[in-house]
């Protein structure tokens, strides 16, 4: 078998390097881990690293940081798996100076250092806007769902709870029809089926009692929705599909595919999202200017009408929430608005003038309609009502300037699938497509800050390369 490749034989006498540093090239990403938080100020970042109940001393945040820092970079996120890398991996005997804390000490450094990671996540932010990155102040706005450390059946909903006590009435029902039926057919297996079937509905019953208990404690909840395994998860739509998790909004720069700012919620919906994370992403760049560009998602008046008013230049295309145009009529884009005479000319050429106004919904909405409606000859493909009325924002001419920019400019929306889709896939990727290892809101944004950092590192290695990106942090 001479034509293979063959290994040592394992009793062969092998000289190793006399140092740990020999087996780590100067091209390693774990040599760019290390820099960059050796040049952190961790002692004014708030870390809590507490002795152990024998006296020993802790372990150093930079120690325990490094691990976590190398382990979700290389999509190890359990403190198990860290504890046994620690031991056997040679990139991380020379990361933590052959330091190998247990996985209880590391997954409570985790746990209790929340605040803490985020700046450090934040402190790579600006690092990476102090060399200039960020100069085209050009980001894009999206979220994605995440799950959470509470499967579906520990969720509930008003209407879960409903369904899953009506499926219990029907099965206790089912089940005193066959003990019914059981009873009348005198076999040697009838006393057995019917003490089976007794039981299950005794269950049942134990499963009503607990489910109420539930229900009570999920109307004293604001959103009416409680998670019994983590409280903050709650129950979001995903692609027509539910998921128990959490909302991850995340601002993208364009230019470099940095994640500029991120937020982990607990809000199914991304429609008031849009000021909040571009505000997030204008005070990371330190920019006076700043143009976003988000899908029809987060389309909401008030959101645009507050960035467009604090100077952020926005890209978002209209939702269209009628179902006229769905039912061959006329839509709202059909009827064109003359703001010098603060009327609509509608498709059959009629002024739509200005009839009153009134609050909905804390808005103030303005009412137009044509006195010839009835008269009209396409009457039948504009309204089946006697006058077809159109709705008007009091700040509207906002959202029509924002919409008028998105026609001349309908490039952006591509920009925006191509920059930011790949950061989330690219995270679930490291993930697994499973879920986050830790609970509550608090604690899964800094997990989630430890995937960006890493995500952010990936990215200026990228960028840079492992030696320049170097020379920049000791810079």
């Amino acid at each position: 078998m001479s034509r293979f490749i063959e290994g040592e034989t394992r009793t062969q006498a092998t000289l190793f390097p006399e140092q740990l540093d020999d087996y780590v090239t100067e091209e390693n990403a774990v040599r760019v881990i290390d820099v960059f938080i050796d040049g952190l100020n961790l002692s004014g970042m708030g870390f809590q690293t507490m002795p152990t109940a024998t006296g020993r001393p802790a372990y150093h945040p930079a120690t325990m940081l490094k691990l976590y820092v190398y382990g979700y970079l290389n999509r190890v996120q359990s403190s198990r798996r860290l504890e046994r890398e620690a031991g056997r991996n040679v990139e991380l005997m020379w990361l933590l100076g052959r330091l190998a804390p247990d996985f209880k000490t590391i997954a409570d450094f985790r746990k209790n250092n929340t605040k803490a990671i985020r700046l450090v996540c934040r402190e790579f932010v600006i690092i990476c806007r102090k060399l200039n990155l960020f100069s085209d102040a050009f980001v894009a706005i999206d979220g994605s769902k995440f799950k959470a450390v509470n499967c579906s059946d520990r969720n509930f909903t008003r209407a879960k709870l409903k369904r899953r006590l009506l499926e219990i009435d029907e099965s206790i029902d089912r089940y005193l029809t066959q003990i019914v039926s059981a009873d009348r057919q005198e076999t040697s297996v009838t006393n057995h089926k019917t003490e089976r079937l007794e039981n299950k509905i005794t269950q049942l019953k134990k499963e009503t009692v607990r489910l109420n208990a539930i229900e009570v404690q999920l109307l004293a909840t604001s959103d009416k929705q409680i998670s019994l395994t983590d409280l903050d998860a709650r129950s979001m739509k995903s692609r027509g599909a539910g998921v128990v998790g959490y909302n991850v909004q995340t601002a993208v720069d364009t230019k470099h595919h940095l994640i500029v700012a991120h937020e982990v919620t607990n809000v199914g919906t991304d429609r008031a999202q849009l000021m909040n994370m571009a505000k997030q992403a204008k005070e990371a760049m330190l920019s006076d200017e700043l143009t976003i560009v988000a899908d029809r998602g987060y389309y909401n008046g008030e959101e645009i009408k507050a960035c467009e008013e604090a100077g952020i230049k926005t890209y978002l295309p209209k939702c269209q929430t009628s179902g006229n145009q769905a039912k061959g009529l006329f839509g709202k884009r059909d009827f064109i608005y003359k703001p010098e005479q603060d009327e609509y000319l509608c498709p059959g050429g009629e002024r739509a003038i200005y009839r009153f106004s009134r609050e909905e919904r804390g808005k103030i909405i303005r009412r137009y309609w044509s006195s010839n409606c009835v008269n009209c000859s396409i009457k039948s493909r504009c309204t089946t009502g006697k006058y077809r009325r159109i709705s008007r924002w009091e700040h509207e001419s906002v959202l029509d300037v924002v919409d008028a920019r998105l026609d001349r400019e309908p490039e952006r929306m591509a920009v925006r699938r191509n920059t930011v889709e790949h950061p989330f896939g690219t995270i679930k990727c490291w993930m697994g497509y499973t879920h986050f290892q830790l609970k509550t809101l608090e604690r899964v944004s800094a997990e989630m800050s430890l995937h960006v950092l890493s995500y952010n590192m990936k990215r200026m290695m990228s960028i840079f390369g492992i030696k320049p990106l170097i020379e920049a942090l000791q810079a």
